[in-house]
């Protein structure tokens, strides 16, 4: 769960890059911060103007990608809590056979571990897209280009959050549960009759 919020709170933020301040001149008057829905300025009096996106088709791929990425990531997560919500045995909901109830809180946990790889695919895309034009051969000043945002920080532990909650959940594997029944119910018979 706080693997999908993270995800949530790393797609909304609009710190996905923003300005280098690397180099000879570091004292700017304006900071700017992009993400995936919006671009924000910061003034050095405290004062922030952001604006949504314009166009989807103007945009470069790699924000479509980015953004398509993440809102995979955040319907499988949903499904995923959904899903591992029926799947927990403290609850009623669904089946009461024990063997069932592990098999769903498995399927959550396999949608958990995709939603985070979804997450560290659109994240890991986005870092090395801003990597590769930091590095790039260009005409523009070092402090006028952009290195990586906090978002990209919270989207690489939402996806090790939800990675390692999907990992744990599908480690319920339902064949262990039915041998333990298997022994279980022949041993209550043995101990019946040395008591009668």
């Amino acid at each position: 769960l706080a693997g999908w919020v993270a995800a949530l709170a790393a797609a909304v933020l609009p710190q996905w890059r923003q300005s280098s301040y690397a180099g000879d001149a570091i004292i700017t008057a304006v900071g700017l911060h992009e993400g995936l829905w919006m671009s924000c300025a910061a003034q050095s009096t405290g004062q922030v103007q952001c604006r949504l996106h314009d166009s989807l088709l103007s945009l470069e791929v790699h924000i479509q990608t980015c953004r398509a990425l993440m809102v995979i990531s955040l319907l499988l997560g949903f499904f995923g809590i959904i899903v591992s919500v029926v799947g927990m045995k403290c609850t009623k909901v669904g089946e009461e056979d024990p063997i069932t109830k592990s098999r769903i809180a498995v399927a959550g946990g396999v949608l958990f571990i995709l939603s985070g790889l979804c997450t560290l695919a659109a994240v890991s895309l986005y870092a090395t897209q801003v990597t590769y034009e930091f590095f790039r051969e260009s005409t523009i000043p070092i402090n006028a280009r952009y290195e990586f945002g906090s978002a990209l920080f919270v989207g690489w532990g939402a996806s090790s959050l939800s990675m390692l909650g999907g990992s744990l959940l599908c480690c319920s594997c339902p064949a262990k549960e039915r041998r333990g029944q298997q022994y279980h119910r022949q041993s209550q018979p043995s101990t019946a009759r040395e008591y009668v």
